[in-house]
């Protein structure tokens, strides 16, 4: 785990209003925050969780969003910064199946690729207030396919190249790679902690927690799909932090977004 490094890869931006950013709570106003993946490498092989979302989908389906994303932010414009390609990730994990963490998938029919084993049924048949969270499904052909969707596949999408392990409760993805499960913003939504030889480990909330206040106060963002469960993931968040003097780092804060490592730079 000593050599183990951790890059954000910036995906670019997104606009929601603050009532969804802080459910039923605000204030209200537009919210601008980051889009990431982590790319992690180690050991055992590079290992990349979530891919952020397509420009051109958000823009078809979801405009309100208000997408910046350069060439550089996309998946494989990020990778290309480190001197790296899409063929070069081994494993590709997805949190959840949101729009916002899986459209860049369709670039790594190669990788292994793994997840909750309820999220790709969740996908194929999302409850009626998850469709526009569930509205990327260029992913897997399997949810194309159930959704009536199969022109948002790339070419050469197949069954086969874009079937996921399920997976249940808590994983080591590899030494010291930790996911949580963390439901309650999806079915099957995941958190992930990261172990280094030399530092504290950093405990990613992924969207358990879009925010430091969001988890300060305990309030979960709008798109969710139980709430109950979302309150009891953050709160086992907190405790995970602390049982293992973690740093935690946010999906969606852009105050603290702004002061993390991106790019070149990494953790480890």
């Amino acid at each position: 785990m000593s050599d183990t490094k951790v890059y954000l890869l910036d995906g670019g931006s997104l606009v929601l209003d603050g009532f969804h950013v802080f459910w039923n709570k605000g204030p209200g106003g537009e919210v601008r925050f980051p889009v990431y993946s982590i790319l992690i490498e180690h050991a055992e092989g590079r290992f990349l969780i979530d891919t952020g979302y397509d420009y051109d989908h958000v823009m078809k389906v979801l405009p309100f969003e208000k997408p910046m994303q350069t060439k550089e932010q996309t998946i494989p414009g990020a990778l290309a910064k480190l001197g790296l390609e899409p063929k070069d990730i081994d494993v590709v994990f997805n949190s959840h199946f949101h729009f916002d963490h899986c459209g860049g998938n369709k670039y790594f029919p190669h990788a292994k690729k793994i997840c909750h084993k309820l999220e790709v049924p969740q996908t194929c048949n999302p409850q009626p207030f998850e469709v526009l969270g569930y509205s990327d499904v260029s992913f897997s052909a399997e949810a194309a396919e159930a959704r009536g969707m199969t022109d948002q596949l790339m070419e050469g999408t197949t069954v086969a190249n874009s079937t996921f392990e399920g997976v249940e409760g808590d994983v080591e993805l590899a030494k010291g790679v930790k996911l949580f499960f963390t439901p309650g913003h999806s079915i099957g939504h995941y958190s992930l902690m990261v172990e280094f030889g030399n530092r504290a480990p950093i405990l990613f909330t992924i969207d358990a927690a879009y925010t430091q206040k969001s988890l300060v106060t305990l309030c979960q963002a709008s798109f969710h799909i139980d709430p109950v469960a979302g309150v009891n993931s953050m709160n086992r968040v907190k405790q995970l932090a602390e049982d293992h003097g973690a740093d935690l780092m946010f999906s969606h804060d852009m105050e603290n977004f702004k002061t993390y490592r991106t790019g070149t730079q990494f953790y480890g």
